[in-house]
């Protein structure tokens, strides 16, 4: 198998743990929320589908700097226990395979194409996406709703 051109960029643990602080500390913009659904709530650092019963931080996050056009604050989610971050970074994750679109973004973070994802598969849609020299990074985000779901980087 040949090497992929990308790496997929779960949320660090620093903002993980700044949201379990904002959470303890009564932040009126986070909430932990109880996951009644197999497929809505993923947690953008194992980026896994949090399951019925579990418990994730809902918080406000912003994955353009502020102060570019693009720049967006949107609704995340994390597990509230302890999860690993997500390893398998050469390929795009299981549970976020469908309902996706990729966004290009350039150095200056304004968003230069946009596909969403079909019958290809995510790592076909960001390979040819890479292929622009102008690309600087990519999201992956929900097709339905818009949010952040994943960072992708060149390798």
């Amino acid at each position: 198998m040949r090497e992929r051109s990308f790496r997929i960029v779960p949320l660090s643990a620093d903002v993980v743990e700044a949201a379990h602080r904002a959470l303890a500390a009564g932040a009126p913009d986070h909430a932990l929320v109880r996951v009644n659904s197999v497929s809505g709530y993923p947690c953008r650092h194992c980026l896994r589908f949090a399951q019925p019963g579990e418990c994730v931080i809902l918080f406000p996050y912003a994955s353009i700097e502020p102060g570019r056009p693009y720049s967006e604050s949107g609704p995340i989610f994390v597990h509230e226990k302890a999860c690993q971050p997500y390893a398998d970074t050469a390929h795009f994750p299981a549970d976020l395979r469908h309902g996706r679109v990729v966004r290009a973004y350039d150095a200056h973070s304004n968003m230069i194409d946009a596909v969403v994802v079909q019958g290809d598969g995510p790592e076909v849609v960001i390979e040819k996406m890479l292929r622009n020299p102008d690309v600087a990074f990519l999201q992956g985000r929900s097709v339905s709703r818009g949010c952040f779901t994943v960072r992708i980087e060149r390798v």
